[in-house]
């Protein structure tokens, strides 16, 4: 008898004690509103996972900013309040600077580069991240940002003579920006509405389907046609964290979330053809940089990359990757 209870009482820890390690509910922060495709998209994959996992593991999202900045998320992520995020590659440069090396300035030409260096550059910085600390759940294309201003803006001399936002925090924006000889104005995009409408601003880089989801393009009426940056938004969530998933889980986990950026990157880009349209059909005019700009930004672009490389605000090795891979694909054209 005493055997036998011995027995099942080993079995019920064992139950136990493998159920605390295997279950659990990510919390994740978000500043996608409620109601948006991306927060639609993100909760259909929470809901395979749950049916996947028959329960054990859930995704709970926090939208619309409510848990704060980047720096709160993080904050909240260290003592236990939340287990991750969705981030600007800016809101991860404190765990590793190679996670900025998609979006430096005028890096990319066509969303075919894109393609190209991507599948073989989001791997490597997926693996960084995780070594230190955080598991990326997946990297979603946010688009080409462009110059969208009160005025045409088609030479360095007239961006010069323009109130230019900067995001709140953006290193790479202020290097780049300080070696365009530009004294940018640093705003939370919280408070660039507001701005553009004060006349606080008038120049703003962002890309089609922010510019109108913003409501920006109605205090602007130019947009300029180089793709000056590319946008990509980072899922997140602390390893520490996801290492209490059992292995199978956490593939589950990996696989759902994977399919759920494959399909938003593709819708992404489909927004940001139609946002195109959008803007033109709402009074926003194209223009053209004049003749020999765009080379005279790519040149500048390129030395204030070495600078931030010299300053470690980027990685000297994933940027070399990027650019390895890129030269590699032009020469074969």
């Amino acid at each position: 008898m005493n055997h036998c209870k011995k027995l099942l009482c080993m079995a019920t820890l064992t139950v136990a004690f493998t159920a605390g390690v295997q279950a659990a509910t990510l919390k994740i922060a978000t500043l996608a509103p409620a109601g948006t495709a991306w927060m639609k998209e993100m909760k259909a994959g929470a809901k395979l996972i749950k049916q996947r996992t028959e329960g054990r593991v859930k995704l709970k999202f926090y939208p619309g900013g409510v848990m704060g900045n980047d720096q709160s998320v993080h904050r909240k992520i260290r003592i236990g309040q939340l287990h991750g995020g969705a981030f600007t590659p800016g809101g991860l440069a404190g765990v590793d600077v190679g996670i900025q090396s998609l979006g430096l300035p005028m890096l990319f030409r066509t969303l075919d580069e894109v393609d190209y260096v991507r599948e073989r550059v989001d791997p490597v910085m997926k693996q960084q991240m995780e070594a230190k600390g955080f598991v990326i759940l997946g990297i979603s294309e946010g688009g080409f940002a462009r110059i969208l201003s009160k005025k045409p803006l088609q030479d360095l001399e007239s961006i010069r003579d323009s109130k230019v936002w900067v995001p709140e925090g953006d290193k790479i924006g202020q290097v780049v920006f300080r070696a365009l000889g530009i004294t940018p104005i640093s705003l939370p995009i919280s408070d660039v509405f507001t701005g553009l409408q004060t006349g606080l601003i008038e120049t703003v880089a962002v890309n089609p389907t922010s510019a109108i989801a913003f409501q920006w393009h109605t205090s602007t009426g130019y947009m300029t046609e180089v793709p000056i940056g590319y946008i990509v938004g980072i899922l997140a969530v602390q390893k520490k964290a996801f290492n209490k998933l059992s292995a199978s889980d956490q593939a589950v986990v990996r696989e759902e979330m994977g399919k759920v950026f494959t399909r938003m990157d593709k819708f992404n880009r489909e927004d940001n053809r139609a946002a195109l349209s959008a803007l033109a059909n709402q009074g926003i005019s194209f223009v053209d940089a004049k003749p020999g700009e765009v080379e005279r930004w790519r040149k500048i672009a390129d030395q204030s990359v070495d600078e931030m490389i010299a300053a470690g605000i980027v990685s000297r090795e994933v940027v070399g990757q990027v650019r390895e891979h890129l030269q590699k694909l032009r020469n074969s054209q």
